[in-house]
């Protein structure tokens, strides 16, 4: 289930007591405070399966929560990392699902591309992990190798490594905590294996930094942020807006929101019903 149509699902599964195998992150992104109270309360455990929260999950296993200083969240740059700063704009989206080291599919292709796709992975290890935002870091990897990391509070870091192969960190999430085989081809430190990591460029790709401005703000904010980013993208994709439309698409919605009501259930779909109508009214 892609977006936020996973949320009414997850909430279901939550309250019959099933433990949640999670590769839907806008479940989290949009609907943090209630998916993380309700599997609170009902005790039941989330299992993340996006490459880099099982990483981090993985990481984790074991340590102290108290030791632990930080996430490092890595992202591949998607297809347009190294497109100079005018370029990137005009990006069509035969070039955004060029994707250099994953195959996946176009919606999430695309955010990607546009870093947005990163910016929902860093509310989603907030709501996953409990780190706040100061202690969640994103650092460009183009190898895809390194799927995540920790640093530690002497400074050691803990990294989990692995081909880009989204097999592993679904069968760990579908056989937790045990590890079965897996038949696939494993990393081989015999051969060689160059490892890069750049800073973000947060000015050529804002909607990360704009990610940690909503994730800090909270509330209703995440879900907007991201209902109108999915129907933006998906108006990139019809040929409808350009690809830096995407970007202003989602801080006009963001400005247009009036003040928030409790934090339920129905709201929060109804917000997510608004943010999306909104977005549209901005593209016609």
């Amino acid at each position: 289930i892609v977006g936020a149509a996973g949320i009414e699902p997850t909430v279901e599964a939550i309250k019959k007591g099933k433990t949640i195998g999670l590769a839907n992150k806008e479940t989290l992104v949009a609907g943090g405070p209630l998916i993380t109270s309700l599997a609170k309360e009902y005790g039941v455990q989330i299992l993340p399966i996006d490459s880099e929260h099982s990483a981090i999950f993985q990481c984790l296993e074991g340590q102290d929560r108290k030791n632990v200083d930080s996430l490092i969240v890595t992202a591949s740059g998607g297809p347009l990392r190294t497109w100079d700063s005018d370029k990137i704009k005009t990006a069509t989206a035969a070039d955004c699902l060029r994707h250099p080291t994953w195959n996946m599919g176009n919606k999430i292709t695309i955010d990607s591309a546009s870093l947005f796709n990163k910016g929902l992975e860093v509310i989603e290890a907030h709501w996953l992990f409990g780190f706040d935002f100061d202690h969640i870091d994103v650092v460009v990897h183009p190898q895809s190798i390194v799927h995540s990391m920790i640093r530690m509070k002497d400074g050691a870091i803990l990294a989990q490594m692995g081909n880009p192969d989204m097999r592993e960190p679904i069968q760990y999430a579908l056989t937790y905590p045990k590890r079965e085989v897996l038949s696939m081809n494993h990393l081989d430190f015999t051969k060689t294996l160059q490892l890069e990591f750049l800073p973000p460029r947060y000015d050529d790709f804002p909607a990360l930094r704009l990610a940690y401005e909503v994730g800090r703000a909270s509330g209703f904010k995440p879900a907007v942020f991201n209902a109108a980013n999915e129907t933006a993208v998906y108006a990139f994709l019809e040929d409808k807006i350009a690809f830096g439309d995407i970007y202003k698409v989602v801080t006009s919605v963001l400005e247009s929101m009036g003040t928030e009501d409790d934090f339920t259930l129905d709201n929060l779909l109804s917000i997510d019903r608004w943010a999306r109508e909104k977005a549209t009214s901005l593209m016609l």
